[in-house]
């Protein structure tokens, strides 16, 4: 495969992935709000003034209101990080790809960016952003189910896939690394902003089955984190998209990223057998990022050689 085919089908993946995380995080946070529960410095930390850390941008001279987050982050075309400006890349990518993805993909992803960009789409925020969202989950889920039905199953879907997989997984954690107190332990009983938590990454449901004990920071965490039976965990994801570079690398055995993978699913699963918490868990979850991010460039040095550089915002 080419190596422009490849690393236009990796960062579809990775475009798709940012925008459906976004418009779930901004929907748990909006759940959140209307249950009137403000951050507390001893519960999980998951409001409007933590949404814009979570996506990187620069610190502010003053907090943002919701409104103003809402805007930025879903409808800016001028803000890589909004769900409007992932679709968009989404949909150029899927353009520049017909020949590889299927035309019921295609069709998915044009349809979304279609509707997005419409006249009604700014009041529809402001009126009622609920259904915006809902619509940018089930538009993803209606691509990627496309994708298991329509696409074959060769190295193009599986460089497709380990994009989105590695895309999910930094965005959960990088919800948990803003949200999680610095000095969170196993008495953080903030169970409302560890419900929007869950919520922000459609897990609740899965957490309620899984867990016995109460959605509080650490558990809650520790499900997001380690979790390898719920598909949105960050330990799923890295070894979905460890099985999805076999699947693609010829020779896996001696590739870098194959390897880096295999080393981080191993040592996700020891630390999920021990007792972490507070800074431990803190440790795990920047060192699992950090090591993410260096899987993201050997799978760049190693596949996408003379390709054109990051399309999505590190």
């Amino acid at each position: 495969m080419l190596a422009r085919i490849a690393h236009e089908l990796f960062w579809l993946g990775r475009s798709v992935a940012r925008a459906e995380h976004t418009a779930r995080m901004l929907d748990g946070v909006l759940q959140a709000s209307l249950q009137g529960r403000p951050d507390d410095p001893a519960g999980v930390r998951l409001g409007w003034r933590s949404l814009p850390a979570i996506m990187g941008a620069a610190a502010e001279d003053r907090p943002l209101t919701r409104d103003e987050v809402l805007r930025s982050l879903t409808l800016d075309p001028d803000n890589p990080a909004s769900v409007v400006a992932c679709v968009a890349r989404a949909r150029e990518l899927a353009r520049t790809l017909r020949d590889v993805v299927s035309a019921e993909m295609w069709e998915a992803i044009n349809t979304t960016e279609l509707n997005l960009r419409g006249a009604g789409m700014g009041a529809a925020v402001a009126r009622d952003p609920y259904s915006v969202y809902a619509y940018v989950r089930e538009r993803a889920a209606l691509f990627w189910g496309l994708t298991s039905r329509t696409m074959l199953r060769d190295e193009a879907s599986a460089f497709l896939a380990a994009g989105g997989r590695i895309e999910s997984g930094d965005m959960v954690l990088r919800m948990l690394r803003v949200a999680l107190p610095p000095a969170a332990d196993d008495d953080a009983p903030e169970r409302g902003q560890a419900l929007a938590l869950l919520q922000a990454v459609g897990g609740f449901q899965a957490y309620r089955r899984a867990v016995p004990a109460p959605p509080d920071a650490i558990p809650v965490t520790r499900f997001l984190l380690f979790e390898r039976a719920y598909p949105d965990s960050v330990a799923a994801a890295v070894e979905s998209a460890l099985t999805a570079l076999e699947r693609a690398d010829r020779n896996p055995r001696n590739s870098e990223p194959v390897l880096r993978l295999q080393r981080l699913s191993a040592d996700l699963e020891f630390r999920g057998r021990t007792r972490a918490a507070g800074a431990d868990l803190h440790s795990t979850l920047e060192d699992t990022q950090e090591e993410l991010a260096r899987v993201a460039s050997a799978i760049a040095e190693r596949y996408f050689a003379g390709a054109p550089g990051t399309m999505v915002p590190a």
